[in-house]
């Protein structure tokens, strides 16, 4: 399996659900699987990590919902990977302290 990833530093970026709420998500970082891109994100003021088929041209950004088991699996392992507990705590550690400064 190929793995890449790089970060972004407090990129947000802001998800409409199904029912048109709206939910502002820290982006984690931008890795690939496979020759296919994938996205981690976390919603503000929560530790759920979210991952998306990630495809950026010319008209934007777009996330595409994992649908199949076996491929989710196989991007959460590597996202596991890549994202290690440890870095994955410092990058949160660093999300709270900026939204902190944020909200103020």
């Amino acid at each position: 399996m190929n793995h890449e990833h790089e970060h972004h530093e407090h990129d947000h970026i802001v998800l409409t659900l199904d029912d048109g709420s709206n939910i502002e998500c820290h982006v984690l970082g931008v890795f690939e699987v496979d020759d296919v891109e994938y996205i981690a994100l976390v919603p503000m003021d929560e530790e759920e990590v979210f991952l998306y088929r990630y495809e950026e041209d010319e008209e934007g950004i777009n996330l595409i919902n994992i649908e199949d088991d076996e491929e989710f699996e196989i991007v959460s392992e590597a996202f596991y990977e890549l994202f290690e507990e440890d870095e994955y705590d410092d990058e949160f550690d660093e999300l709270e302290d900026y939204d902190e400064d944020y909200d103020e």
